[in-house]
Parts: C-alpha cells; sequence; structure tokens
C-alpha cells in the first residue's frame, strides 16, 4: 500500500519518464526561483528531490512576473540519451525546451518557440525517429472564455525549429467544452493515444483519451469519456480536481499515472450545504498536489482507477531515500533544494556563513510584485509545525520574521519590527494587525502550529519558554479564497518597506515537521 498524495505540497501539473529502472518526474513551478523542480524515484511512490531544471537567471526571467504567472505545465521526456524539459513561460514570451544529459543537470539555456503560440507543451518521440510537439491554446476567435485547441506540429531535432504544416488535432467535449490542456501524445500497440484533460483545474477537472492510426489523426474519443473525474462524488471527497495526468509503463509491462489533485479540508463534513457555502468554509492551503494511480487497458482504452487516500502501490520493489532532516541549520554551504525565491534573484541578498542564514533588508516586500529579501519552503502537511529563531536590530520602517505566503495579497506575516512582534493578517492587499507584544533586544524565537485551518502562533524570548500570541483562521492561504494555481508558502524574509535598508536578519535555523 502506499499513501497520496505521493509529493505533497504545491507540486502542479506532474510529468513522469522512465529510463530503464529510474524515473523522473517535474511539476509547475509558477513564480517561484529556481523553476520546475525535478524528481527521482524507483518504484513511483518514494521521491526525492534531485534539484531543479531551471536554477540560472539566464534560464529563467520572472521580474515582475503576476502571482500564479510564471512557468506553467512542463513536460518532460528521454530519447537517444537526452532529456528534454519543455514548458511555458506564462504571458510572455511563451514556450521553451531546455536539454541535458544529466537529469540532475545542468540544463541547457531555453530554445524558444516564438510561432508556438499558447500554453502546456508536450513533446512525442515516435519510433520512426520523428519529433513532434504539441500544445494547448485559445482559439484566435474565441467564443468564451476556456474556448480551446489541442496543435500538433513536427519539431526537427537537429535545427531545434518547429517544421511541416500544423494541425489542430482535438476539441475539447465535454462540461460546455472548456479548456482542453495538458496534453500528451503516446504510442500503444501501434495506436497514437492523445490524454488530455477538460473542464478547468478546479472541481470539475476531468481526464479524456482519443485515438488514432496517425499521428497526426484524426483522434476518435473514448466513447466512455471521461476516463477519470471526480467531480461527481462532491466537495466533500478527501481527493478533488483529479486530471493533467502523465502515463508511464513499469519496466515489468504495468500501467501508472501521475497526476494533479487537491486535499480540502475545514469544511463542513455533514449536513446540507450550498456548494458556495462548502467550497468558502473550506480550502486546499497546499495547493495542487502530485498523485499516483494504477492504469489498466480493456478494449484497447485506459482505464484509470480512482485516486485513494491509501492505495494498493506499484509491483517494484521499495525504494526509500533517506529522511531529510526537519531541521535545517543552513551550514551546507548552499541552499536546500526545498528553498525557493519569490522571482528570480538578482543579486546575492543572502549568505551562508557556515551556519545560519542572513537576509539583508533590502526595500522589496513580500507584499509586492518584485523579489524581495526572502527564503520559503511548501506547506506539505495539512497539520505541521514551524519554528526558527531570529537575530534582528531594525531601524525606520525595517521588519524581518516568518511568512506564510499565498501571494502577494493573501498572507501572515509574524514579525519583528522597531515596533515590537506583531501579527499581520493581509487579505486583499490590506493589512490588519492581528496581535502584537513589547520584546526585549535579542534573540526571537517565532513558531506556528497548524491543525486544520486553525494556525497557531507562537513566541519565545528565552530557549523553550514559549508564550501563545493568536490563532488565525489559515483560510486567506488557498487560492479558493486568494485565487490563482499554487499553494501556500512558508518564508523567512526580512524587507525595509521601500525605504534603504541598513540591518541584516539571521535566521539560527528553521524547522519543518509533520504533527498528529
Amino acid at each position: 500500500m502506499f499513501s497520496n498524495p505521493v509529493i505533497p505540497g504545491f507540486h502542479p501539473d506532474p510529468s513522469v519518464c522512465r529510463v530503464g529502472d529510474d524515473y523522473y518526474l517535474v511539476t509547475s513551478s509558477f513564480e517561484w526561483f529556481p523553476g520546475v523542480p525535478i524528481f527521482h524515484s524507483r518504484d513511483l511512490v518514494h521521491w526525492r528531490q534531485l534539484g531543479h531544471v531551471l536554477d540560472r537567471p539566464s534560464q529563467l526571467d520572472l521580474d515582475g512576473v503576476r502571482p500564479s504567472g510564471g512557468i506553467y505545465a512542463p513536460t518532460i521526456r528521454h530519447h537517444d540519451g537526452v532529456f528534454y524539459m519543455i514548458t511555458t513561460l506564462m504571458d510572455e514570451p511563451g514556450n521553451f525546451l531546455v536539454t541535458a544529459t544529466d537529469p540532475a543537470g545542468p540544463w541547457s539555456d531555453p530554445i524558444w518557440f516564438p510561432e508556438a503560440r499558447g500554453f502546456d507543451p508536450s513533446l512525442f518521440f515516435d519510433d520512426d525517429g520523428r519529433a513532434w510537439m504539441c500544445g494547448s491554446r485559445e482559439k484566435v476567435f474565441p467564443r468564451f472564455n476556456g474556448d480551446t485547441e489541442i496543435w500538433l506540429r513536427e519539431l526537427d531535432l537537429p535545427s531545434m525549429k518547429l517544421v511541416g504544416e500544423e494541425s489542430v488535432i482535438w476539441e475539447p467535449v465535454q462540461r460546455g467544452g472548456i479548456w482542453a490542456e495538458g496534453p500528451h501524445i503516446y504510442l500503444i500497440d501501434g495506436h497514437y493515444y492523445l490524454l488530455t484533460s477538460e473542464g478547468g483545474t478546479a472541481e470539475d477537472h476531468a481526464v479524456m483519451v482519443a485515438r488514432a492510426d496517425q499521428v497526426t489523426g484524426p483522434y476518435a474519443p473514448n466513447s466512455r469519456n471521461p476516463v477519470l473525474t471526480h467531480r461527481h462524488l462532491g466537495l466533500r471527497h478527501p481527493i478533488t480536481s483529479t486530471g493533467h495526468p502523465d502515463l508511464v509503463q513499469t519496466q515489468d509491462g504495468d500501467w501508472w499515472s501521475v497526476l494533479l489533485a487537491t486535499r480540502p479540508y475545514g469544511g463542513p463534513p455533514y449536513g446540507p450545504a450550498t456548494m458556495a457555502a462548502v467550497r468558502a468554509e473550506s480550502g486546499y492551503n497546499l495547493g495542487r498536489e502530485t498523485f499516483l494511480t494504477s492504469v489498466r487497458w480493456e478494449d484497447g482504452w485506459p482505464v484509470y482507477d480512482l485516486v485513494q487516500p491509501e492505495m494498493p502501490g506499484p509491483a517494484l520493489p521499495p525504494h526509500r531515500w533517506p529522511a531529510e532532516p526537519a531541521c535545517d541549520h543552513f551550514d551546507g554551504g548552499r541552499l536546500s533544494p526545498v528553498w525557493n525565491h519569490l522571482r528570480t534573484p538578482r543579486e546575492q541578498y543572502w549568505e551562508l556563513p557556515g551556519a545560519g542564514l542572513r537576509l539583508r533588508a533590502r526595500p522589496e516586500s513580500p507584499t509586492g510584485q518584485a523579489n524581495p529579501s526572502l527564503i520559503a519552503r511548501r506547506q506539505q502537511h495539512i497539520d505541521f509545525a514551524a519554528r526558527t529563531v531570529l537575530d534582528f536590530a531594525p531601524s525606520g520602517a525595517e521588519e524581518a520574521g516568518l511568512a506564510l505566503i499565498q501571494n502577494d495579497a493573501f498572507q501572515i506575516r509574524f514579525l519583528r519590527s522597531a515596533r515590537g512582534l506583531e501579527l499581520i493578517r493581509r487579505e486583499g492587499g490590506t493589512d490588519t494587525l492581528a496581535a502584537s507584544a513589547d520584546l526585549p533586544a535579542g534573540k526571537l524565537w517565532l513558531g506556528v502550529e497548524a491543525h486544520g485551518q486553525d494556525y497557531a502562533f507562537r513566541y519565545a524570548t528565552e530557549p523553550g519558554r514559549w508564550r501563545d500570541l493568536a490563532v488565525l483562521d489559515g483560510r486567506i492561504l488557498s487560492s479558493t479564497t486568494a485565487g490563482g494555481f499554487i499553494g501556500a508558502m512558508l518564508a523567512l524574509y526580512a524587507t525595509s518597506n521601500g525605504a534603504p535598508g541598513t540591518s541584516t536578519a539571521t535566521f539560527d535555523w528553521f524547522e519543518y515537521r509533520s504533527v498528529g
């Protein structure tokens, strides 16, 4: 048995490929840098993060990117000893791919395809040696929001140019025909299969499959579409929004699929309620996560199993990786791959002097759409505890501390300023002081413990002598409240809030762990 999700926390739009006995998986990263986290597994259940595909500023310009903009829906494939990752930098300049011979990197600088309008690109390598790119896009003259189509065009690998004629191979057919996206093509037993999602990436998400005798089509839909959806199970089901899958065959011949889904929590468990009420009272603070489910074939079509919290695992030898330490002392010489920057860092505002983390207070703030002095990691558990210790002597408008961030307009900041200790709740771009306390000079211990949607904030001015400050509702950290496509991030930050900064914040360590 294994537990879903297999990669918890904000890891949406998974794509997977197998090379021998090894599996490699990438997910979307949106406005966070480095871009496209990459994972390695030998059993499809236990995954370790190798790093990121886009880890150099020359590869990824996120300057000024809006919340939930940036990198969408990467696809990873392996062909003739080379790994390919293709994705979209949304809004502009569009679709690009990078290559590597080692999935841990380094990966090349981007190769852009300005003529490939749209998003969610994918690659298919045919057994005749030809390569193809497909993707989703809104129609030139859309009739409604989400009026999309799936396109296909040949990719010449030596020149890395799109060649030949373009074909439109699919239009959405379900739920009013909106948002055909996340396409992947496979050649299985002499047939070409197109796997795509429709209905939007929320509770109506659904997976469609079509089949053709030629890669360019025509593609005939499965009469039993959708082959996977949880929309009929309702908003109280523990797993919703299933979709955006990618297929992989094990070395033993079995078929599995990774996909995104969400885990709503905090809403009313029983009794009559409208959909709007259930959605308003619950949230999925962890964002869209990576799940795994089994697939079997009947009459030439894939049959998906519903995605359950506990499921029978693949018939592969279990391969567990060494557990990561709960506490990061920042003593490894470089940041762990769990840490991320908000947009592309253009200057070195952080230091790792051997033990501890130093952040220089700069004018940029987590409440703006720039690159603040901040590193963040994903919330990965519904019930968790996080703690840190801060040494900071602010002046003027400076502040530093621990922040829980959904985006620039929805967040909670637990901070030290010249006024003392402050707990700031930010909703819709407006800050509200939720609680405060006077502080002596010296080190400050900050902690947050979440049980469901109750986030309890505690502090100490001496080791181990914790004091309760306040309990806040965590629903503002869910995209059901804040909008967008990401999950909550826990950040260490320092800012001078628009003025020149003179201070440095030192964090001795950061601890994150699941709690029962």
